[in-house]
C-alpha cells in the first residue's frame, strides 16, 4: 500500500510517472480498463517471461503481489483524485518527488520481507543476478525498456519519467540497506524479549 501510494502520487501530479505506471496509463487510456487491471495483466505475461530467463517454474505467486497492488493503485487513485490536483509547477514537482520517495520506501519494505514480488521487481532481481550488478544498473535498465514501451502507447512521459528514471534506482539503493537494517533489528529485539520471557 505504501508502493501504491506513491505510484499515485507521481500520476496526479501530471508530469510525468515512471515508464512502466506511465505504460500502464497509456493502455488504459487507448485500450481501457483500469490502471490496476492493466497492471495484473502485464504481471501475468512477465512471469512468465521471467520463468523463461531463469529456466524454473512460473512464480505464480506474484500474481497475487500483483494483484494487491493494481487493486491499489486503483484505490489510491480514487481516493486522491479529489484531493490532489495540482496545476502549479511547484506542487506537481513536490508531488512527484514525494511519490518517488514513497515507491523507493514502499518497494525495499516489501522486497525486504522475501514474500513473492511483483514480476517487474523480480525482474530486477533475476537482472542482478545474471549480471553480477547492483539494484540501481537494473532498475534503470527496466526503466529504460519500459520508456520505449510507454513511447508506443502514448503514456505520460515527461519530467516526472525522466526524475523517476535517474532517481528511482539510487533512492531504492538508498532504502534498500537502511529498512533490512531496521528489520534486522526488530528481529533481534524480538528475539532478546523472547529469551526473557522463556528465563522468567
Amino acid at each position: 500500500m505504501i508502493l501504491t501510494l506513491g505510484c499515485s502520487l507521481t500520476i496526479q501530479s501530471n508530469l510525468g510517472t515512471s515508464p512502466f505506471d506511465a505504460l500502464l496509463v497509456g493502455l488504459s487510456l487507448q485500450v481501457g480498463l483500469t490502471i490496476g487491471s492493466w497492471e495484473f495483466i502485464i504481471a501475468a505475461i512477465m512471469i512468465f517471461f521471467n520463468a523463461l530467463l531463469k529456466r524454473q517454474r512460473p512464480e505464480i505467486l506474484g500474481l497475487l503481489t500483483a494483484f494487491i497492488t493494481g487493486l491499489g493503485i486503483d484505490l489510491w487513485l480514487f481516493l486522491l483524485q479529489t484531493l490532489i490536483q495540482p496545476e502549479r509547477m511547484l506542487p506537481k514537482l513536490l508531488c512527484v518527488l514525494a511519490g518517488l520517495t514513497v515507491i523507493g520506501l514502499g518497494t525495499a519494505i516489501y522486497l525486504h520481507a522475501n514474500f513473492a514480488p511483483i514480476p517487474v521487481d523480480r525482474l530486477m532481481l533475476i537482472i542482478q543476478e545474471l549480471t553480477g550488478m547492483n539494484i540501481l544498473f537494473s532498475k534503470t535498465l527496466i526503466y529504460l525498456f519500459f520508456l520505449g514501451m510507454a513511447f508506443a502507447f502514448n503514456g505520460p512521459i515527461g519530467i516526472g519519467t525522466l526524475l523517476t528514471v535517474c532517481l528511482g534506482g539510487p533512492i531504492l539503493n538508498y532504502f534498500s540497506p537502511l529498512v533490512g537494517n531496521g528489520l534486522s533489528f526488530l528481529s533481534a529485539s524480538a528475539y532478546r524479549n523472547k529469551g526473557k520471557n522463556h528465563s522468567i
